[in-house]
């Protein structure tokens, strides 16, 4: 099955001259989406994670029913002032200002498996600030996983892990 072939693209979404690459068209569709979660279970298994850790908010997509189906934990990673209880912030830069995502204190055990899943890397900031936030953390992240890939932004350039997308777009 072609996953493109269920992935809808907005123009000028959300602002003249963007192409958004919509994932809600795969999501409505339960074949496609079965087939997608399969996907992204044989690219995650070889890691051997302990836990899956979505990035807010459409890798909670993503990551959570992966994880019912390996079957291990499943972590939030949240804008600032998202989450209950005490949190471990990282703040990063933006284009234009900077941002700042968290998680909880105690979701990661030192040495913990983890794999970071999103539905899009673009410019690979926000997964890479994760990725920075889960080892300051003690996290051992083992790769970064992704429905789809926009090449031309050269995202994967700001991670140094093994990073796996099901669809790519070049432009």
């Amino acid at each position: 099955m072609n996953l493109k072939d269920h992935i809808r693209s907005i123009p000028d979404f959300p602002k003249p001259g963007i192409l958004f690459y919509d994932i809600s068209t795969l999501l409505a569709n339960a074949t496609a989406w079965q087939h997608c979660v399969d996907e992204l279970a044989a690219a995650v298994a070889p890691h051997e994670p302990e836990m899956l850790v979505g990035i807010e908010s459409r890798g909670f997509l993503t990551a959570a029913p992966l994880a019912l189906k390996l079957g291990c934990g499943f972590m939030m990673v949240r804008k600032k002032g998202k989450l209950p209880g005490e949190t471990i912030r990282h703040t990063y830069d933006l284009e234009y200002g900077t941002d700042t995502i968290e998680i909880q204190s105690d979701a990661v055990t030192k040495g913990q498996r983890l794999v970071v899943l999103d539905d899009l890397l673009a410019t690979g900031g926000t997964a890479a600030a994760a990725v920075e936030l889960l080892r300051n953390s003690g996290g051992d992240v083992r790769a970064a996983v992704f429905i789809v890939e926009l090449d031309f932004l050269h995202g994967r350039n700001k991670l140094d892990l093994p990073i796996t997308s099901l669809v790519n777009y070049e432009s």
